[in-house]
């Protein structure tokens, strides 16, 4: 589960994979035509991609199977901002451009652009034809050309051409767009539009598999909407969409609201029908989580994903629940629950010895506060591909110590042994066994503790750590871990900020430590360069936020980004997850795999929600419909 912890990753449609950015590239307009050898150099049209071409839907497919293609249309759903997502943070708002670096983004904006396919929500890494209709691609991989549907439009009417997915790519890949486009798809090395419905899209040979699948789930720009405006600019008009909703009212930083786009070009596509069944979906913003609750159990807002073990364990008791007008649910979440931690800014000298940081994380009683604060709800995450087969587990098989063995030497031992998992405690809170180690470690370090309590590192500067924070949701746990901290000897303190100075902070890497949540793939690839790589560490605004940066994990990147088969990503995956553990780059946090969610009784789902799916709520805005009958009912 989520739980308390923030996202960094930008929002997709329709569970399209990650987003990025675009190396090197050019905008020909003229229409070319194939000669005969490179017709034979593409293969065949196809109705979707995948990493590994293995399609679970046919080219006739009809809709998606979770979805009941009869869905009525109407009605609102009203939704809770609840995570942060690039720029984005969850309190406020001041900006309808999440794509730029400036600025606060307004949840939902992802809704109103379409891009060349969409994916399903019980399916690995798969997607489907939106804008385009089909795509070939070269034997090598390094070609891809995607078909436009003549159709496709924007809101004002135009077109939606190939000069715009070309010019899309263009700004992605400036100083205009978020760094992490930059990072993530440096390998694309051209786009070029050879006609009005045909853009070209040319990877690098040592491309990852993912690259295509990113570059298809991008959102579409409209040119001629920017050929007068500033990209990067922070602003409150909504540019030209394309997609099944288009904005509808706001009320700066508290509200935002999406009205269906009645007669929207796609709406008959297999990958829309039964799909965006509301006439309005509304974001509502909230500056604390106890006046997001209240104005839940007040109908303020109507469907409420729960990441808080407080508040699901103790506060549904509330006389819509008991009178049934609110229902609440669990569902299983099949996905990775991924890195969820504080993380320590190793660029701070204070950071730079591991054995420092993992003093740190032994002062982390995760069993106390699982069952004093969350009411024994989670697990503890251990791995940095947690529930997952990602996750490495006892000693290195034969083709792991293979891609370990070249760098023996270079990298702790115990890379080669079982990997590292943090100990479990007695459950006190004050565990003085760990306590003891951790001192060890420290003293081992080449700190010292003075007559007045106070640790210091070799150099005399007092070893301190500050949480850096902007909402207080995780205060209590954070105090908790502080305490020990301070019976260590180390300076600890919370700094609590606005939303706007915490995200400025995190992007120029001032901080000593924060928390937050990257959700991992089944099949990851180059997104981690900008989770673990050494030039993303240097990257203002990427989403390495330890600042790692270490050769046997780039090497070892590149062996997941080159792997031909499952069984060769999950060998190397496996591999990276022991260096990084070795590291102790973290202090790893809890998880549990479920969604926890709750809402007013005035919808009907078509069916449970996919294992796969990306959560509860966009799982429901995607395929839930309102439910007239079930409305009057409950007086709403």
């Amino acid at each position: 589960m989520t739980n308390e912890f923030r996202f960094l990753s930008r929002p997709t449609r329709r569970g399209a994979l990650a987003l990025g950015a675009f190396a090197g590239i050019s905008t020909l307009l003229p229409r070319h035509t194939l000669t005969a050898q490179e017709a034979a150099e593409l293969g065949p049209p196809s109705h979707g991609l995948s990493i590994f071409g293995d399609l679970k839907y046919p080219a006739d497919f009809k809709h998606f199977a979770y979805v009941n293609p009869q869905a009525p249309k109407g009605g609102e759903i009203a939704l809770q901002v609840s995570s942060t997502a690039g720029n984005q943070n969850f309190t406020t708002f001041n900006t309808l451009n999440i794509y730029s670096q400036r600025g606060d983004g307004a949840a939902g904006m992802g809704l109103i652009f379409d891009s060349l396919m969409a994916g399903s929500s019980d399916e690995e890494d798969a997607l489907y034809g939106l804008v385009a209709r089909s795509v070939r691609r070269s034997a090598d991989g390094q070609v891809y050309r995607f078909q436009l549907r003549p159709e496709a439009r924007f809101h004002d009417g135009s077109p939606i051409t190939a000069a715009d997915v070309a010019f899309t790519l263009e700004t992605l890949k400036s100083t205009k767009a978020y760094a992490t486009y930059r990072l993530i798809l440096q390998k694309v090395t051209g786009a070029v539009a050879l006609s009005p419905q045909e853009v070209e899209i040319r990877f690098a040979p040592d491309r990852s598999r993912e690259l295509p699948l990113i570059v298809a789930g991008l959102p579409i720009f409209s040119k001629a909407y920017y050929a007068n405006r500033d990209f990067d600019s922070a602003t409150l008009e909504s540019p030209v969409g394309s997609g099944g909703y288009r904005v509808d009212r706001i009320e700066q930083g508290r509200s935002i609201s999406f009205r269906r786009v009645a007669d929207y070009w796609g709406k008959d596509l297999p990958v829309s029908v039964g799909q965006s069944n509301f006439d309005t979906v509304r974001y509502e913003y909230f500056r604390d989580r106890e006046a997001a609750f209240q104005a839940f159990t007040a109908g303020v807002y109507t469907f409420r994903d729960e990441f808080t073990s407080v508040i699901w364990s103790t506060r549904y008791d509330f006389p819509a629940i008991r009178e049934g007008r609110v229902k609440r649910d669990t569902a299983v979440d099949g996905r990775p629950s991924g890195t969820q931690g504080w993380f320590l800014n190793t660029r701070r000298p204070q950071f730079r010895d591991p054995r420092i940081r993992e003093a740190i994380g032994l002062a982390f009683d995760f069993e106390w506060m699982n069952q004093n604060l969350m009411y024994g709800l989670y697990k503890r995450t251990t791995s940095f591909f947690e529930n997952s087969p990602l996750k490495a587990v006892g000693k290195p098989g034969p083709e792991e110590m293979a891609l370990l063995e070249p760098f023996r030497g270079k990298v702790p031992d115990e890379v080669f042994g079982e990997p590292h998992v943090p100990p479990v405690s007695d459950g006190s809170g004050q565990d003085r066994g760990l306590l003891r180690q951790a001192q060890q470690m420290l003293q081992q370090a080449g700190t010292k503790r003075g007559d007045d309590g106070i640790l210091r590192l070799a150099d005399g500067t007092r070893l301190t750590l500050e949480f850096l924070e902007f909402d207080g949701g995780l205060t209590k746990h954070v105090e908790a871990f502080g305490k020990n901290l301070r019976l260590l000897g180390i300076g600890f303190s919370i700094r609590q900020v606005d939303p706007s100075q915490y995200q400025r902070r995190v992007q120029e890497y001032d901080y000593d430590v924060v928390s937050a949540r990257f959700v991992m793939s089944l099949t990851p690839g180059e997104t981690l360069n900008t989770l673990f790589g050494s030039q993303a560490a240097r990257t203002p605004s990427s989403r390495n936020l330890s600042g790692i940066a270490d050769p046997s994990v780039d090497a070892m990147i590149a062996k997941v980004i080159a792997a031909k088969s499952k069984a060769d990503i999950t060998h190397a995956a496996r591999a990276l997850d022991r260096l990084l553990r070795a590291g102790r780059y973290w202090v790893p946090a809890w998880y549990a795999a479920e969604h926890k969610f709750a809402y007013w009784d005035m919808y009907t789902a078509p069916g449970p929600i996919p294992p796969l799916a990306g959560g509860a709520s966009s799982t429901a805005l995607a395929t839930w419909w309102y439910d007239a009958d079930k409305a009057k009912r409950i007086g709403k």
